[in-house]
């Protein structure tokens, strides 16, 4: 049985014009009917194209501001009627209603109209009725009905309606169709996340229009993919594609370098979403050199990120180290063109953009859903437990420590002397492991740690830890607080000397 089915008539009611022309008179080459509303009626009679209006359908004019326009069942019946169901096609007859074979439809830029700030009623009048209504019904019906909802299906529509003169098949119709109920779905997804930003509603509804297949996943057996836009974050300089676990690590670096922004030329190299090396100097070259010192063996093959503009010159020192991924706000031309001379690396120029504001993962049969940890923390959140207080050079220290355990894998310690990393222990299940982790670690590229910082993204439950850097020469110490024995460890500092600061906040990351 022959499934193809002709255009004779279109109905199209757009809000965004572009690309609509050459299709508009593509049909009326092929001698289409075409019924239309307000402004885009009027954009296809400019074209000299005639468009019958939807009130000479219906008798019924647009109201409530055009609010109502095709909602009316001589509009919806030429959509949804079944041609091959003889009662439907008497009813047709009977009542007068056209056959509607293509629909052309966009929906109101809600999207866009929230991102632009927009009034609260703004925003509620782009909320499309008719238009998610045409979609709905045109897709349901495509065995009949080919509906067009996207500008981005202009071209393909174009060579469609050109190929055979208008003939359509059912596997193009049944195609567009899912193209359809994608837009609609993610409509409705927007406005419902709209108005459930307190999460009222336990609700998860998620829609990214943009996606590509990854080679693979975090491993070579695992299929992987993306859905997000990266060219709104970055511009890329290199032909290479992230990967999975390149993603996973470019994440992790722009979340950490958030935490400083009020810290220029700070420069951290990542590797497995942990950072092996961060620094801030007067310099973005010092910084680079300072975080590579860190742990140089780690920095191999690593993820690079900069909060200032890599130079010629800071690009000459970095084009020594072999790394996988440079990312910082700015380049000089030259710089670009000096770290391109080598295959496989991917140079990424971040642009302004808003990270995601949760974090959601899989979890048994469902998903956990969390805010992201983006506490900001300042000195004036400091409380002082012990008798020994520091001063405002060591506060910066401990709150350059406690911005770099933040982003660390518990159980973390960190280790930091004038806004350097000298080591960190990471993803141990004691803390006592992962403080001896990172002085084993600091020892071995030969850092002193008499006068560093030491800070814990949990607290103590008992005085070991502190005992342990104390006796390496730590007597700054700075941690969330709130253990039951946390007078244990306070006394141990007053009768040590040592001074430590409570932030009040837990920063565990899993």
């Amino acid at each position: 049985m022959n499934q193809n089915k002709t255009i004779s008539s279109a109905l199209i009611s757009v809000f965004s014009k572009d690309g609509l022309a050459p299709i508009v008179q593509k049909l009326d080459e092929l001698g289409v009917t075409i019924y239309s509303t307000g402004g885009t009626q009027k954009f296809i009679n400019d074209l000299g194209v005639n468009a019958v209006p939807v009130e000479e359908v219906t008798d019924y004019p647009s109201i409530l501001g055009g609010r109502v326009k095709t909602l009316h069942p001589k509009i919806f019946g030429g959509i949804l009627n079944r041609q091959t169901t003889p009662s439907d096609v008497q009813e047709m007859e009977r009542f007068n209603i056209p056959q509607i074979d293509l629909v052309i439809v966009d929906l109101y830029p809600f999207e866009k109209t929230v991102a632009s700030g927009s009034s609260h009623q703004d925003i509620i009048e782009k909320i499309d009725i008719g238009g998610i209504s045409l979609i709905r019904a045109a897709a349901k019906n495509y065995k009949d009905v080919l509906c067009v909802s996207s500008v981005g299906d202009y071209t393909e529509l174009l060579n469609l309606i050109s190929k055979d003169n208008g003939v359509i098949s059912y596997e193009d119709r049944q195609r567009f169709a899912a193209k359809s109920f994608n837009i609609s779905s993610h409509y409705d997804t927007a406005i419902f996340n709209y108005f459930n930003q307190n999460n009222e509603e336990v609700v998860l509804k998620l829609s990214e229009q943009n996606g590509k297949t990854l080679r693979y996943g975090e491993n070579p057996h695992q299929a992987g993919w993306f859905s997000g836009n990266l060219s709104d974050a970055f511009e890329t300089f290199g032909e290479r594609p992230l990967s999975y676990n390149n993603l996973m690590d470019v994440d992790a670096a722009i979340r950490f370098m958030e935490d400083f922004k009020s810290l220029p030329n700070t420069f951290a190299i990542f590797k497995h979403n942990t950072a092996c090396g961060v620094a801030t100097t007067n310099s973005v070259l010092e910084s680079f050199e300072a975080a590579l010192a860190c742990d140089p063996i780690s920095a191999f093959g690593g993820v690079l990120i900069s909060n200032g503009a890599i130079t010629v010159e800071v690009a000459e020192k970095i084009d020594a180290l072999f790394y996988e991924i440079l990312i910082a706000p700015t380049f000089d031309v030259a710089a670009i063109q000096l770290l391109r001379q080598k295959k496989n690396r991917i140079i990424l120029r971040q642009k302004p953009f808003d990270l995601a504001s949760h974090n959601v993962r899989t979890l048994l049969n469902g998903f956990l859903i969390q805010e992201n940890d983006s506490y900001a923390l300042t000195p004036d959140a400091f409380s002082y437990p012990t008798n020994e207080q520091p001063t405002s050079d060591e506060k910066r220290d401990l709150l350059y420590a406690n911005h770099i355990v933040k982003h660390t894998k518990s159980n973390a310690i960190v280790l930091v002397k004038n806004q350097k990393l000298l080591a960190s222990g990471t993803g141990q299940t004691s803390r006592v492991d992962a403080l001896e982790q990172a002085i084993s670690k600091a020892k071995k590229f030969g850092f002193s740690l008499k006068g560093a910082v030491m800070a814990s993204d949990a607290f103590f439950p008992f005085p070991d830890c502190v005992e342990i850097a104390h006796k390496e020469g730590i007597n700054l110490i700075i941690q969330p607080g709130g253990s039951v024995k946390d007078g244990l460890t306070i006394d141990y500092c007053n009768e040590h000397g040592i001074k430590m600061v409570f932030t009040g906040i837990r920063h565990f990351k899993h």
